[in-house]
């Protein structure tokens, strides 16, 4: 087997947890073989008019053969 990783960034006006959220829905949607993610880092932009959440989410998914190799 042959993993390929990549970083996602997913955003929320709720939460961390919505803005993790946001990247994997995203990764599942888009991507086939999705294996794991891990949350690498979280941040708050701050705005005049609200928070936005945002989670920095690596996936990684497994490669079809052939494919990258």
């Amino acid at each position: 087997m042959v993993f390929k990783k990549i970083t996602l960034v997913g955003q929320s006006s709720e939460s961390f947890e919505g803005a993790v959220d946001d990247a994997v829905e995203r990764a599942e949607a888009t991507l086939d073989n999705l294996m794991w993610v891990s949350v690498q880092n979280e941040a708050v932009e701050l705005d005049q008019a609200e928070r936005e959440y945002q989670a920095e989410v690596e996936v990684a998914f497994e490669l079809e053969e052939g494919v990258g190799e």
